[in-house]
């Protein structure tokens, strides 16, 4: 299977605070590859890094066996902290603005509200929607253009029960497409669930990198070592 993302020797600095220091890692095209680690542990910054949000202070980060540029952008989704929703709009029109912008075609926004069970919303504006839907209506806008890489930084964040449940089998869905996944997230069971390789960050340092074959207990443990280690419980 080939890597579709290598990130070999990424370092970043903010006001001489290392967020994140000589992170390497690979990930194979169509796997969930989840990244565990703690809030403020740096995984927000390296996606940022991934999507060219922000710049490396050094290092390399490789799509598709080279090196990562703007047209590469073209082939990613992602959203990070929160969607970019315009609230007194519907699903249908965000995703028609976006559509426009990038000069893609109309027939594919139906086809991803179907992917995401926004398309029976109509008329009702974005503002209305619960948590969970507005997750849905950004992974939409995130795939709207039909990437290779979707990537998702802490999404079950402020998701009910069953707003993690149907998240969980959207993400499951995705691999079975094809698409590769990347989630970020602190919550082990939920990643212990979906991803198939598992990358743990903590203080800036990848501190394991490995296939997702443990039981949650076993992940749970090699978590909560590594965080000990590191000098900073877990909460």
């Amino acid at each position: 299977m080939t890597n579709i993302i290598e990130i070999k020797g990424v370092s970043k600095q903010f006001k001489h605070q290392t967020v994140l220091d000589n992170i390497s890692l690979t990930i194979e095209e169509g796997t969930v590859y989840g990244l565990l680690g703690p809030n403020g542990a740096g995984k927000s910054t390296l996606l940022k890094i991934i999507t060219q949000v922000i710049k490396p202070d050094s290092g390399t980060i490789y799509f598709d066996s080279h090196e990562l540029n703007q047209s590469d952008l073209l082939e990613i989704g992602a959203i990070i902290e929160s969607p970019a929703i315009y609230p007194n709009l519907t699903a249908y029109e965000n995703l028609d603005v976006l559509a426009t912008l990038l000069n893609i075609e109309k027939t594919r926004i139906k086809e991803v509200l179907s992917v995401v069970s926004l398309e029976n919303t109509g008329k009702k504006l974005a503002k209305d929607f619960s948590f969970g839907m507005k997750q849905r209506l950004g992974i939409a806008m995130a795939l709207i253009h039909q990437p290779r890489l979707l990537i998702l930084d802490e999404p079950t964040n402020g998701l009910d029960p069953v707003g993690i449940q149907e998240l969980r089998e959207l993400i499951k869905s995705f691999s079975k497409q094809g698409i590769t996944v990347i989630l970020s997230s602190h919550i082990l069971s939920e990643v212990q669930q979906v991803a198939d390789k598992v990358g743990i960050i903590n203080h800036g340092h990848l501190r394991y990198e490995g296939k997702n074959d443990m039981t949650g207990t076993h992940l749970e443990d090699l978590f909560m070592t590594i965080i000990k280690k590191d000098g900073k419980d877990y909460e």
